[in-house]
């Protein structure tokens, strides 16, 4: 965990480094005045994006809340799971989404909400639900739904910056030569700033898993809840997963690379139960995982890690029986 801590603040500071290093570069290129005004403009979207982003998180995933007297099993879970990691109880919501998965989202702990989606209640058992739960109650704890929202603008900002000096600009203007060197060099942080950001969602993945086992969640719970949310997202039709793309990163795995993943994690199951059980986890802690050049790529543009690491990661984890 302390490992995963430093990483986490490293990988903020190198963000933010970023950032100072292309307003000092341009601020001296163009004059502070004009830039200003443009940077200005950034954050005002970074504070909109603030705002009405938990509204549009809703609306794209379709929730509804519930009150305890609707449905009171899974109010219980959430409930229990945000004692435990002593936070203020979030709302509890379910997303009209057939795809099996689990998301939480919100400004901060006052405003937290904790979601299931149809398709996930069938699936798993009620003790494999309230691992993940807790994974999701987790992200809340640790406040990194925030942390990603604000770092996902720096990308952006890096790409709105490139794209107003490439193509915006006079360059037959004096300096015009320079703008489009500062353009080339704000599209390069934007691939830079977008991979260290995908890597931040990653480090974030391995915080949650390893919180929902400090709740109380056993890993090996929490692993076969992963394997199943592979399987079951492996056979949704290809037409529902699309649909989804533009939001798995709010998800506990990612549904599009399920078909890939799920080849891997056969090879776990040992007795063919469908569940990984304690003996299956444990055979991973000393075993050095051999991953495929495709695999490693795969990851560094994934939201989420690698599934064999991730559950690796798991039989690592101490859980007090």
């Amino acid at each position: 965990m302390a490992i995963l801590k430093l990483k986490m603040f490293t990988l903020i500071g190198i963000l933010f480094a970023i950032v100072y290093a292309v307003v000092v570069m341009i601020g001296t290129a163009m004059g502070a005045g004009n830039f200003n005004f443009y940077l200005l403009i950034s954050f005002g979207f970074m504070f909109l994006q603030y705002m009405i982003g938990p509204k549009l998180v809703e609306w794209s995933m379709r929730v509804r809340y519930i009150t305890k007297e609707e449905d009171p099993r899974l109010y219980y879970m959430v409930e229990d799971q945000a004692r435990k990691a002593e936070i203020p109880m979030p709302k509890v919501g379910i997303s009209d989404m057939s795809i099996p998965n689990a998301f939480a989202f919100g400004r901060g702990f006052g405003d937290g909400r904790v979601c299931v989606t149809s398709g996930i209640r069938g699936l798993l058992s009620e003790e494999e639900l309230k691992a993940v739960i807790g994974h999701e109650i987790t992200h809340l704890k640790n406040k990194d739904v925030l942390t990603i929202m604000l770092l996902s603008v720096i990308p952006m900002i890096m790409y709105r910056l490139a794209w107003h000096f490439m193509f915006y600009r006079d360059r037959r203007s004096e300096g015009g030569a320079n703008t489009a060197l500062i353009g080339l060099a704000a599209f390069l942080f934007y691939f830079i700033t977008n991979l260290l950001v995908l890597y931040a969602s990653r480090i974030r993945e391995y915080f949650a898993d390893s919180g929902s086992v400090k709740l109380g969640n056993k890993p090996e719970v929490m692993a076969t809840a992963l394997y199943k949310l592979v399987y079951g997202s492996a056979r949704m039709p290809k037409e529902e997963i699309k649909e989804a793309e533009g939001l798995k990163a709010f998800f506990v795995n990612d549904p599009s690379q399920a078909m890939h993943e799920i080849r891997d994690l056969k090879q776990l199951d040992l007795d063919k139960s469908g569940y990984i059980d304690a003996s299956e986890l444990g055979l991973l802690q000393n075993k050095k995982l051999n991953l495929s050049f495709s695999d490693k790529l795969m990851e560094v543009l994934s939201t989420h890690p690698n599934m064999l690491k991730r559950i690796k990661h798991l039989s690592d984890v101490k859980y007090k029986y």
